[in-house]
């Protein structure tokens, strides 16, 4: 997305102003409002024996080059298990959605859901904390191919637990993390209707086109 914006600004004279959200994987909202998700899903169906955290994957080269994407999957784990409350035993973190033959981040989703049902666990839950919306790497990728490798490898119960989509707690949490970032940013008054009218006469009668 950001390299689109950088494409676009290349060939554009007038630039708005722009400011990037780079970073939110460690916002206590949003830990928050995943850690809510998980424990009313809980409430409801009970807990498993392992929740998996899974993360989109990329290229292991990716960390190699300095990429902070694999620390902060890790951190947003960490954070997200303390705030429910687990135990380092109780979940794995995983990365899905490898594709071609060279080495990704691991270790890979599908191949742990079957070694862990080959293992015993009988229940699995599974959560990717890094997407905010379902799409069809969660519901396809996960909750189809993951629910079938971990049934068929001997497992007794695959539960996912969907992303956090327009869940009221993760609406308000990015409402907060937007305001942030506007700071320094005069958002309170609306544009002089009548001053832009105004301007815009003027700009005409020296001649602008539009």
């Amino acid at each position: 997305m950001f390299d689109a914006v950088y494409s676009w600004a290349q060939r554009t004279r007038t630039l708005p102003e722009l400011r990037f959200v780079n970073h939110y994987h460690d916002d206590g909202d949003y830990i928050a409002a995943l850690a809510a998700r998980i424990l009313r899903y809980w409430k409801n169906h009970g807990r498993p024996n392992q929740l998996v955290m899974s993360f989109h994957g990329v290229p292991a080269r990716t960390l190699e080059l300095g990429d902070p994407y694999h620390c902060e999957c890790f951190k947003t784990a960490r954070l997200l298990a303390e705030r429910l409350g687990l135990e380092k035993t109780d979940y794995k973190v995983t990365f899905q959605s490898r594709l071609g033959r060279a080495k990704w981040l691991e270790p890979y989703t599908e191949p742990t859901l079957i070694a862990m049902a080959k293992a015993g666990v009988k229940r699995v839950d599974v959560v990717c904390p890094g997407f905010t919306s379902d799409c069809l790497e969660t519901l396809e990728e996960i909750d189809m191919e993951g629910r079938a490798a971990f049934l068929t490898a001997g497992g007794q119960s695959f539960h996912y637990i969907p992303c956090l989509n327009d869940d009221p707690e993760w609406i308000t949490a990015l409402c907060n993390l937007s305001e942030r970032h506007l700071q320094g940013w005069d958002t309170r008054l609306a544009p002089d209707a009548v001053a832009l009218a105004a301007s815009r006469s003027a700009a005409l009668a020296q001649g602008a086109k539009e």
